[in-house]
């Protein structure tokens, strides 16, 4: 009798896929679009040709990398070349903000007005901040966000503990208050509630009044997140 386990061979991996334990990246090549920019003067509509370039779509499940982390996806990115454009679909309860800080260090450096972030369902704590990084915010009619203060557990001796818990706080919440509070996500007494224990719990109606969603996806179009609230309030007539 044979004990030994039959190993299904492995599909080799594409050059256009990285997968991580939890996030995987899709390359995809854009053609030349014409874009419309305006109207002139003479009311005449104004375009731009924007040129061929990658477009790196991220699908984040949680920030939990711990096994083999994100070397492959981030070395990636970091190579994007000047047009090249990056696309976050967000589906998270949140994680390590590390991870999400090297997320937010990237798209500052390499995809500044050229990140677009979808909230597919949900996005909790990192994944809440994770949906705010992008320039164009998308969400789905389903859409759940929540921020929250972060959580940790810091072991040692006492005076360790005392300053990595002050380091901690420090660096830790200018990330989230330049995210969320200088954005004016949150306002300035919420941002301080939240601090002291408030969780935001948010839908697609509340993400548009708060302009921290730019679209919402409906029936496949993307409606500005003006207009959508027209509809609901039309609907709710």
């Amino acid at each position: 009798m044979n004990n030994n386990k039959q190993i299904p061979p492995q599909e080799p991996q594409k050059d256009n896929i990285l997968e991580s334990e939890y996030h995987t990246l899709f390359i995809d090549m854009m053609p030349e679009q014409k874009i419309s920019i305006g109207f002139n003067e003479l009311e005449e509509e104004v375009f731009t040709i924007k040129p061929p370039c990658k477009r790196y779509t991220v699908f984040i499940d949680d920030f939990m990398e711990f096994e083999r982390g994100l070397h492959k996806i981030f070395h990636s990115l970091w190579n994007a070349e000047e047009h090249d454009e990056l696309v976050l679909r967000i589906n998270s309860n949140g994680g390590m903000v590390n991870e999400g800080s090297q997320f937010y260090s990237i798209i500052k450096n390499k995809f500044a007005g050229r990140t677009m972030t979808i909230l597919d369902n949900k996005g909790y704590s990192m994944g809440a901040l994770a949906f705010c990084m992008g320039d164009k915010r998308v969400v789905t009619e389903r859409a759940d966000l929540m921020f929250h203060d972060y959580s940790s557990g810091i072991g040692g001796k006492g005076g360790e503990i005392e300053a990595r818990n002050k380091h901690a706080q420090k660096f830790i919440r200018k990330f989230f208050k330049e995210i969320i509070r200088d954005t004016g996500f949150l306002s300035k007494k919420e941002y301080e509630n939240m601090l002291i224990g408030q969780d935001y719990w948010m839908d697609a109606e509340e993400l548009c009044r708060r302009k921290i969603a730019t679209h919402v996806l409906v029936n496949g179009k993307e409606i500005p997140a003006k207009k959508y609230i027209k509809k609901v309030l039309k609907c709710k007539k």
